[in-house]
């Protein structure tokens, strides 16, 4: 076995933990900064709280994307299920490019979707009667981490399926 195979199940493990860390970290940025802001409001108008509650919620389903890609993953390469065998450097590889769409965009929309978030509890502030516009804002940034997600499962699956 030359030194490039023996390096499949740590390619593959980092592909996993990037998936589960990146967005989990924009995810905790996101929720924070909403918090912030969602907290501000809510000293202003207790009334407001279930609303700004939901607008705070929204950066951290990045985090719980993230969560189900690295478990999806980890199944797939028998991590979970306490059979892992050796994988290839090849598959290893693939395994890692696999997880890279929900990571990298996954951290990126969390961490955006936290801004949009913070901009419609300000308007949800002054404008209490516009929640369902306030809403749209962050939850378009949502779309790209479905697809990330979407894009990472597919991938994910079809690794599963190679013999390299």
């Amino acid at each position: 076995m030359n030194f490039f195979n023996s390096l499949g199940l740590p390619l593959a493990l980092l592909g996993a933990a990037l998936a589960a860390l990146l967005p989990g970290i924009g995810s905790a940025i996101g929720v924070g900064k909403t918090g912030q802001a969602a907290a501000g409001v809510v000293a202003e108008d207790p009334s407001q709280f279930g609303k700004v509650l939901v607008l705070q919620l929204l950066p951290g389903t990045q985090g719980i994307y993230g969560l189900l890609i690295a478990f999806i993953a980890l199944s797939q390469m028998g991590i979970l299920g306490g059979g892992a065998a050796a994988i290839s450097g090849a598959k290893g590889l693939l395994y890692l490019a696999a997880c890279l769409p929900m990571a990298i965009v996954g951290y990126y929309s969390a961490v955006n979707q936290g801004n949009a978030a913070v901009a419609s509890i300000g308007l949800e502030a002054k404008r209490p009667d516009q929640f369902g516009k306030a809403m749209i804002f962050p939850a378009m940034v949502e779309t790209y981490a479905i697809l990330a997600l979407l894009v990472s499962i597919l991938a994910i699956s079809g690794v599963g399926g190679l013999n390299v």
